[in-house]
């Protein structure tokens, strides 16, 4: 018997941004067969320990954009701000999943609504304000409280001023003099969903359940999945996600964030064309993860089971949650039954930064949130509970 040793060719998928997302994104695209090169003007960024190749440049950087895509099967995402004549360079080399001209579309404010109301997407109240002076008039008429969001960049509540007083009109005219805004009504909601759509470039696609989402200071504190809400709601979230995939015309993932109001109407408030902090919950239980399934919806694989079984509760692990000794207490988080925990390997533990999350998979929602506010109380944390959670009376 002979045996033949073959040189295993390995294809490439190339991410324009280092941090979390891509660095699981990383582990998934390898366990598929393919090298990953990523581009990140951090040298340190989560991704840099487990990508195959890291290019350390600036996201605007056209030359280092063309080095990132060479050679790649595709590139993609792990952020929306990336320079769009850098974009647009990489896409002369290899397919961009999202293309430039959809990230053109998310990563402005007021380009990203004013796309959705010319689709007839259901949106909150929103004023486009062309200066500083426009901002009183904005306010005035989406009332108070009042949402004031830099059209560019911005996450995790950074950029964005919650006007409830007049001392939080004079932060947002500092907002507005520094950069462009737009002003957003608040909506009374009932609950923040997300839903999740991956797409193939034939066009194909495959949507997780809603999650169910809880913010505390604007950052995600944790979420659900799948949602514990009505069926006809969660069919109604997963028909509009894929109708703004197909619209918007996204090859990858796009996560669509919306806010249920209490007359069961969907208000979109985000779009984000990558993998989502609310869909960590799939690594737990569900048949497939959604950096798994960006990897196949963008190498043009076929795309994985969206089932998810039992329900899985994440919580995202911030700065504060380290010691001054730089360590997180992992062990005693694991010793709660049912929980795993993710480190994303980030050098520094700042207040509010994400660091890690937490995840708690069990057959009962309410067990499986009473497991991660367990784990995470002892790191100092309560978990907000959500009324969904409460028992009917």
């Amino acid at each position: 018997m002979t045996f033949t040793s073959r040189r295993v060719a390995q294809p490439v998928l190339g991410i324009f941004g280092g941090g979390q997302l891509a660095r699981m994104t990383c582990v998934a695209a390898q366990a598929l067969g393919h090298a990953v090169r990523v581009l990140d003007p951090d040298p340190d960024c989560p991704a840099a320990t487990v990508s195959d190749e890291l290019i350390t440049a600036e996201f605007d950087d056209v030359i280092a954009a063309q080095r990132l895509a060479l050679g790649c099967t595709a590139v993609t995402v792990d952020l929306e701000n990336v320079g769009l004549d850098a974009l647009r360079a990489a896409a002369r080399h290899a397919p961009m999943r999202p293309s430039p001209d959809v990230l053109e579309v998310v990563q402005n404010r007021a380009r990203q609504r004013a796309w959705l109301v010319d689709h007839a997407i259901p949106i909150p109240d929103v004023f486009h304000v062309s200066d500083a002076g426009d901002l009183d008039a904005a306010l005035q008429k989406a009332g108070r409280p009042a949402f004031v969001k830099a059209v560019q960049g911005g996450y995790d509540g950074k950029g964005q001023v919650r006007v409830r007083s007049d001392a939080d009109v004079e932060e947002a005219r500092r907002l507005a003099s520094a950069t462009p805004v737009v002003v957003e009504a608040e909506v009374d909601f009932v609950a923040e969903i997300s839903v999740q759509v991956a797409r193939t470039p034939d066009g194909h696609m495959s949507t997780f359940p809603p999650a169910l989402n809880h913010h505390r200071s604007q950052v995600l504190e944790w979420s659900m999945l799948p949602a514990p809400i009505d069926a006809e709601i969660a069919l109604a979230a997963r028909m509009l996600g894929e109708s703004i995939a197909e619209k918007l015309d996204v090859v990858g993932l796009l996560t669509v964030e919306l806010f249920l109001i209490r007359d069961g109407r969907l208000l979109v408030n985000e779009l984000a064309p990558r993998p989502h902090n609310s869909f960590h919950t799939t690594l737990g239980q569900a048949r497939t993860s959604q950096f798994s399934q960006l990897c196949r919806a963008v190498l043009g694989l076929p795309l994985g089971e969206p089932s998810v079984s039992p329900t899985i509760v994440m919580a995202n692990l911030l700065g504060e949650h380290w010691s001054e000794a730089g360590a997180l207490d992992v062990a005693t988080l694991l010793a709660v039954p049912g929980v795993d925990v993710t480190v994303y390997g980030k050098r520094l533990a700042r207040p509010g930064r994400k660091m890690g999350h937490l995840i708690a998979a069990l057959p009962d929602a309410t067990d499986a949130f009473d497991a991660a506010s367990r784990a995470m109380a002892f790191l100092g944390t309560t978990l907000t509970p959500s009324p969904l959670l409460e028992p009917e009376s």
